[in-house]
């Protein structure tokens, strides 16, 4: 909401935020409810608000930079507590972050649950004090000293780095606490109404595995309990749902300290959906004009040399060999882009060959710090959906339409489509060494995906410095059951490796020509999607695409030969099909494949044969009753072949 400041000044704003009640037209009750301002595109505390007119906006908890503001002073509530608790705690840094806050520290014994309950009474205390947050600066030299006397050494190491440009160093003080930070800030302690510590990790400061681990603990702060309880309850809920916890009791995958992080084992039912879906996508790639490759898993140096990887990827790299003593050095594939340009590369081309679409099931391999190692959702060895696709600049709209196309259907296929959003990923021309090409090439490249998306009318955000470094590209973003974003699919506008590369093609002129290159994914990491799949659904895969279909269950052992029976067929047919022949009562059976989440079970006892039917059990629906087989096979096949999403 804009309003022009006119008529208060900081001490109307301070003596109790009726700033808003001051100006007219304006809503009482949102004076209440502000974090801060917004002035000139930048988030300002209230206190900063000049006296003389100015344009702002303010910002309450339910804008995302309000509720950054908000939870960044409870992590400094939270400091404070921490500090009051344990005098000798050393203080590192403490964020606000999309879901509540964080803060590191260096203790001798990292925090219990008891002691974050004692934490968390002593925020209450000073919440309960009302303190003010004021900000001040002090010289470089002078915010040194102050940290040096209280042995701070990470906060000493935060100032130095920021000295350099002889700028004062700002503060926030809310009682006896001081605090390095830029702001903004809450205009008082007693403003954060609900809060929560709710777990304690380690982390390396820097997230450098070479420097000390501190201890990190989490919370989220809100403006009433209510709000709060409200979180809470999806956190439990995300817990259910989390992966790492269904996809291990369900079976789907595993770890083995002795393999290493970041190294998952999928077990039968895991890889069995991968290959279901595997098999989906190069169906559907085959059948929109792609040919697939299959491309060695390393490669010697000299080619990431050419790509730029090496320059720009070496640190997220496998290398075998040692570069400083070994003539001929090796390393695992991060990516497949250079080894299909070597497909292209077999021959000559003409413009009659474009569009050139190569496909891939890749495994690659990516040196992923062990902090970011989670589950599923970020490993070191994955398989994705890789294609390359070289074009000549008449063909690149279309082509880029048609990559676009394949990703929107694989993922309303598999039920994903809805939880995904859009980014359009762009260089930083003020951070040149990251990338590849000159700025006329990268503001040509960008120039073309921006009229291809806007043509397309994409509702996409934009990302500054998130490109490709050889280009730029359009991230399809979707958020795991915690709420942290990641990529899911890339589809990426590239006009430089293939002159680095020697790509060329005789255009109708008889000139030699660099095609377009689009690379891409139409379903990205395989392993990343199972893991969304599995916290969408809460493990109860659709039909389709399910490890196990139908679940057949004897009553008696005298009805397991009639069910082996009616288990060939299914499978015959191509269905996934099991029968449970343990020697359990029925009910323990149905239970069983219910926490299973098998989609279908077949119940049979002597009526069932004795009228050749079956008893069906519905994970969705329940019981469906006694049906013909063929008429519950048909129901099947349909089903599959609709692609049902249950």
């Amino acid at each position: 909401m804009n309003i022009n400041v006119a008529n208060y000044g900081p001490q109307e704003v301070e003596a109790g935020l009726s700033l808003i009640a001051i100006a007219k037209n304006i809503d009482r009750d949102l004076a209440k409810k502000a974090c801060a301002a917004k002035m000139g595109g930048q988030v300002v505390d209230l206190r900063s608000i000049p006296e003389k007119g100015a344009q702002i906006e303010f910002l309450t908890f339910d804008d995302p930079e309000g509720r950054l503001v908000f939870n960044h002073t409870a992590s400094h509530i939270m400091a404070q507590a921490v500090k009051r608790l344990y005098p000798n705690a050393k203080l590192a840094i403490g964020p606000a972050i999309e879901d509540g806050f964080y803060y590191d520290f260096d203790v001798e014994n990292n925090f219990t649950q008891e002691d974050l309950a004692a934490i968390e009474a002593e925020m209450k205390k000073i919440v309960k004090e009302n303190l003010p947050l004021s900000r001040y600066e002090l010289p470089p030299e002078e915010a040194i000293a102050f940290y040096e006397q209280d042995d701070q050494d990470y906060k000493v190491e935060l100032i130095q780095k920021h000295a350099g440009n002889g700028e004062d160093i700002s503060f926030y003080k809310q009682g006896e606490f001081d605090e390095l930070c830029a702001g903004p800030h809450l205009m008082s302690t007693g403003s954060i109404k609900a809060y929560k510590l709710t777990h304690c990790a380690g982390a390396y400061w820097h997230g450098d595995s070479s420097k000390p681990m501190l201890c990190r603990v989490y919370g989220t702060a809100f403006p009433s309990k209510e709000a709060l309880e409200e979180h809470m309850a999806r956190l439990e809920e995300a817990r259910k749902r989390d992966h790492n916890k269904i996809g291990r009791e369900l079976e789907y995958f595993t770890t083995a300290e002795l393999i290493g992080q970041g190294l998952p084992i999928l077990l039968p039912k895991g890889a069995k959906v991968i290959q279901i879906l595997q098999r989906f996508i190069e169906d559907e790639e085959c059948r929109r004009g792609w040919q697939i490759t299959k491309t060695p898993y390393m490669a010697k140096s000299d080619l990431y040399v050419i790509s730029g990887h090496w320059d720009h990827y070496r640190d997220g790299m496998f290398i075998l060999g040692d570069p400083e003593k070994d003539e001929e050095v090796y390393a695992l594939r991060p990516m497949t882009c250079p080894f299909q340009y070597q497909a292209y590369l077999n021959r000559a081309r003409s413009y009659r060959d474009l569009p050139l679409r190569y496909n891939e099931t890749s495994t690659l391999f990516r040196n992923e710090s062990s902090g970011e190692m989670h589950g599923l959702i970020r490993v070191r060895q994955f398989t994705i959906s890789e294609g390359h696709l070289m074009c000549t600049p008449e063909q690149l709209e279309e082509e880029f339409k048609g990559c676009l196309e394949l990703a929107i259907y694989a993922l309303k296929s598999i039920g994903l489509l809805e939880d995904v959003s859009y980014r359009f990923s762009q260089w930083d021309p003020n951070n040149k060494e990251k990338y590849i090409g000159t700025a006329e090439q990268w503001d040509e490249a960008q120039g073309i995906m921006k009229r291809i998306l806007d043509h397309l009318g994409l509702d996409y955000k934009v990302g500054i410095d998130e490109a490709a470094f050889y280009g730029p590209k359009l991230d399809i973003q979707i958020k795991n059951v915690w709420g942290k974003e990641d990529t899911l699919i890339t589809i990426q506008i590239d006009q430089m490796l293939a002159e680095k590369f020697g790509m060329e093609y005789t255009d109708t002129d008889g000139s030699k020509k660099n095609p377009y290159i689009i690379h891409r994914t139409s379903i990205g990491c395989y392993e990343r999607t199972l893991a969304l799949l599995l916290e969408k659904f809460a493990g109860a895969l659709p039909l389709w695409y399910a490890p196990v279909q139908v679940k057949l269950l004897p009553i008696a052992d005298r009805h397991l030969d009639y069910l082996n029976q009616l288990c060939a067929r299914l499978q015959a047919a191509g269905i996934r099909a099991e029968v449970d022949a343990r020697s359990e009562k029925i009910g323990y059976k149905i239970r069983a494949a219910q926490m299973e989440k098998i989609p279908y079970m077949i119940v049979a006892g002597d009526k069932d044969i004795e009228e050749n039917k079956i008893s069906v059990r519905s994970r969705s629906k329940g019981e469906l009753g006694a049906m013909d087989f063929e008429a519950f096979l048909a129901q099947l096949q349909q089903e599959i072949a609709d692609k049902v999403l249950d």
